[in-house]
């Protein structure tokens, strides 16, 4: 079997529930992002990573994918049960990171370690799947009650970034890398 379908060579695609849609629509936009979120992490995932770091980011890969597809269905909330306690779990992670770093006194600059720069990409593709989710969620409510964006998922996509970002400060901590802080032009 063939995994081309020619189905969408005209700009259109599937939802699950079989409605075609323009590829450029608002829920394409979102699980799309979602979903390149996800291949970021997987990336991330191939580095050398603390056995624990690991599984934490293959938990949150299976989050983000099953939020895809309640994000590809109409009325999707199947996530919901998943992800409200994982949002509660990554407050917890970013706690405990929190808790072992210097303060912040100024934004810091994106990189460091290789590590700390890849979860740099990651929290920023974060929150872009995040703007797009919003987008999609303040569309949908202008219509029918039946067809919304579970706010659960917003808030989900926005602490995974906070995460993310935490995570790549004690990333370069670790690495004996200093965070660089933004100071602006003199």
């Amino acid at each position: 079997m063939p995994i081309y379908t020619r189905t969408g060579d005209h700009g259109e695609t599937g939802l699950f529930g079989n409605r075609r849609v323009p590829k450029d629509h608002l829920r394409i936009e979102a699980y799309g992002t979602v979903d390149e979120l996800n291949s970021v992490l997987g990336l991330l995932a191939a580095e050398a990573l603390p056995a624990d770091l690991g599984t934490r980011l293959q938990a949150i890969q299976s989050d983000l994918f099953e939020i895809g597809a309640d994000l590809a269905t109409e009325g999707g909330n199947a996530s919901l049960a998943r992800i409200e306690p994982a949002t509660k779990d990554m407050e917890t992670w970013i706690d405990a990171s929190e808790a072992t770093l210097p303060p912040l006194r100024s934004f810091v600059l994106p990189g460091g370690c290789r590590g700390a720069a890849l979860m740099h990409v990651a929290r920023t593709v974060a929150r872009r799947a995040e703007r797009r989710f919003w987008t999609l969620a303040n569309e949908l409510a202008k219509g029918p009650a039946s067809e919304h964006a579970p706010d659960a998922i917003g808030i989900y996509l926005n602490r995974l970034s906070d995460l993310l970002f935490s995570w790549a400060r004690l990333a370069n901590h670790e690495a004996g890398v200093s965070d660089v802080p933004w100071t602006g032009r003199a």
